[in-house]
Order: structure tokens, then C-alpha cells, then sequence
């Protein structure tokens, strides 16, 4: 008895702050896509979160359906001239409309006003993570460390550059440094890469070189993650409170958006030229196993997980993936410096190209989550 009500609770917490956390991101990504249609004069047929049978839905004044249905893995808005949620083409009999809906078809509308509703959904996603990133700190505001080595590792990539306790790191190869994060920062995504420090020691400037080692953490709930390591530390109780005002707080949210999506490229980049292992890539399973552990840390922990996973699922989606916003940004593009679409048969062939590949990613992505022996419950 005892066995199955772990089970349950165990569930329960996993579940429940998954759920959490994807319908809030995908809610947002598809309202983008919804008010940016409606103001470019297209009609919406449903606005759907999650896919199959529908659990509750209601119809609005503008004769729009939105619908709660029964798989949360993601969701979509469909126009009133589709033939399908990705709005794919078909090869079948173009929709027939009432004469009431014809000012309302997405595919007759300019480039412009189709690629800005496309793009509307990560955008949303990008506006919602600067928005809870920005609440953040400017009401917790942020520890930060100055840029002063405290102590250096024996046998570390530091210690062998030499540096020594009391070093000011002002710069890396050229980038001005503020705080002893954006040192973390640039180390942990340079492993193995040499890279050079600007260093002010007794009152000269040095410049040191230095290449992060690869190391295996704990992330603090028991999973594993290699980032660059250079082997140092700050000065032990030197951290200071940063306070923010609004505009500085959303320009610190906008960078940590920027610092999200560039880490995330780093690694996929990296993974493609053999220097990264791709087994950091998780699925569905990870993202709910994530969710339960950030969750009992608190509620604010939780949300914060949710502007991160904002910026990641806008992100993909901006991949030239035909099927993904990215791939029909791709073909608009193309429209453009053609004059004219591509035929309804490349696109198809681009469509179905484009899911055999997304398919692929959540397989492999599911496929480390289950090498990785994940316990959900």
C-alpha cells in the first residue's frame, strides 16, 4: 500500500508541475500566433491546447473554438482555409467557405502579414520569458560575485595557466567581464577551447591563456551534466545584492534570453562538429522530470523553469524544420525572392521531409531519456 501511494504522490509531483509548465508555454506560443492573425483580418477556427479528442471547449463571439483536448504535448491554432492543424498542404480540394469567411483565408494574405503570424508564436514565447525574467529580478533582484579570483584549484586548467588568489579577470579574449558569472558563463561553453584572460594583478595588466576542462556535475537532484570547468572560485563572502529598476530589469531579462539561446546553439553547434556528446538532448520524460524536481523547490522555482522552457520552445521553433514556424518562415522566404510559392508538391515533400525529422529528434531525444534511466514516479 505503502509502495503504490509513493507511486501515486511520486506521480502526482511529476506530473502535475509538468503540466504546469508546458501549457503555460504552449498557451502563449499559440495565443501569439491567435492575436497577431485576428489583427491581420484572418478568421480562426479553433485554438487548441494539446491534440486528439477534445475534454472542454467553447465557441467565442467570433465563432472561434478553443478547446482543451485530451494530449498536452503541444497545440495549435488552425485558420478557417486549412486543411490541417500544421497548415500543410495537402494536395486536396482547396476549403469551400461561406462568402461571410472569405476575407478571412490565411493563405491569400501578403508574405508580410503570413510571416509576421508565424513568427508571432515564438516571439510570444521570447515576450513571456523576458516578462517573468524581468518580475524576477526586480523583485529578488540578484547575487552576483565581482570578478575576483578567491582560490584555485590544484591541478585545474587555472592553476597550470597560473593564475593566483586576488587576480581581477577583466576580460576574455576581449569581452569586457562585470561579475564573476560572465566568467561562468564563457568557461563552462569553451571546454578544451583556449581562451584569453585579461587579468589585472598588483596594480599591472597580465594576460594569461587558459583552456576549461571537461567536467561531470551533479545538477543537485542527482543528474549529470559536462560543462568546462577553469578551476577557480570567488572571493568567499563578497557577494553583493544587485537591485533593479524596471528598465534595467528588462534589459537584464533580454540578455538572459540571449544567454539561454546562445548556449543552446553552442551546444547543438558543438554536437555537430563531434566536440559535444548529443546525450544532453532530452525529451518530453526529462522536461516532466525537471518539472517535479525545480517544483519542490517552490512555486516561484517552477515559473522560472517555465520562462526558461519559453525561450527554448521558441527557439526550436525558429528552425528552418519545414512543419516547425521556422520551416514556413523558410518557404515564405523563398516565395519572396522567387515571386511565386513553391509548388504544392515541394511544399508537400518539404512537410513530410520536415516530420520525419522532428520525429527523429523526439525519438532520440526520448530514447536518452530512457538510457538515462529516468525514474518519473
Amino acid at each position: 500500500m505503502n509502495v503504490v501511494l509513493g507511486l501515486y504522490n511520486g506521480l502526482i509531483g511529476t506530473i502535475v508541475p509538468f503540466l504546469f509548465v508546458l501549457l503555460v508555454v504552449v498557451f502563449f506560443h499559440e495565443l501569439g500566433h491567435f492575436l497577431v492573425a485576428r489583427w491581420c483580418g484572418v478568421k480562426v477556427k479553433a485554438f487548441s491546447i494539446g491534440f486528439g479528442p477534445e475534454l472542454f471547449g467553447f465557441n467565442d463571439s467570433k465563432g472561434t473554438r478553443w478547446r482543451l483536448a485530451a494530449i498536452p504535448l503541444g497545440g495549435y491554432v488552425k485558420f478557417v482555409d486549412d486543411l490541417n492543424p500544421a497548415s500543410a498542404p495537402t494536395g486536396e480540394t482547396p476549403v469551400q467557405l461561406a462568402p461571410e469567411d472569405e476575407a478571412g483565408r490565411f493563405q491569400t494574405k501578403s508574405i508580410g502579414r503570413r510571416a509576421a503570424i508565424v513568427a508571432a508564436g515564438p516571439i510570444a514565447n521570447f515576450l513571456l520569458a523576458i516578462a517573468i525574467f524581468t518580475v524576477f529580478f526586480m523583485a529578488y533582484g540578484k547575487m552576483v560575485f565581482p570578478p575576483e579570483v578567491g582560490a584555485v584549484m590544484p591541478d585545474s586548467a587555472a592553476a597550470e595557466a597560473g593564475f593566483q588568489p586576488g587576480d581581477q579577470i577583466v576580460s576574455i579574449d576581449g569581452s569586457k567581464i562585470r561579475i564573476f558569472e560572465d566568467i561562468q558563463r564563457v568557461v563552462s561553453t569553451s571546454a578544451n577551447e583556449t581562451l584569453t584572460f585579461g587579468i589585472e594583478r598588483n596594480g599591472r595588466s597580465i594576460t594569461l591563456q587558459a583552456a576549461p576542462q571537461w567536467q561531470e556535475l551533479d545538477d543537485g537532484f542527482g543528474n549529470k551534466m559536462r560543462i568546462g570547468l577553469l578551476g577557480i572560485k570567488p572571493v568567499e563572502d563578497s557577494a553583493q545584492l544587485e537591485r533593479f529598476d524596471l528598465f534595467s530589469a528588462v534589459g537584464e531579462a533580454t540578455f538572459r534570453c540571449y544567454d539561454i539561446m546562445s548556449r543552446s546553439l553552442g551546444y547543438i553547434a558543438n554536437v555537430v562538429r563531434g566536440i559535444e556528446k548529443p546525450d544532453q538532448l532530452g525529451g518530453p520524460i526529462r522536461v516532466a522530470q525537471i518539472s517535479g524536481e525545480v517544483a519542490t523547490l517552490g512555486f516561484a522555482a517552477l515559473v522560472n523553469l517555465a520562462a526558461v522552457l519559453s525561450v527554448s520552445i521558441g527557439l526550436i521553433n525558429l528552425f528552418p524544420i519545414p512543419l516547425l514556424d521556422g520551416g514556413h518562415l523558410m518557404f515564405y522566404a523563398l516565395e519572396a525572392l522567387r515571386g511565386r510559392p513553391l509548388s504544392e508538391r515541394a511544399q508537400g515533400l518539404g512537410f513530410q521531409i520536415g516530420l520525419a525529422i522532428v520525429l527523429a529528434m523526439m525519438l532520440f531525444a526520448t530514447w536518452n531519456d530512457i538510457a538515462r534511466g529516468i525514474n518519473i514516479g
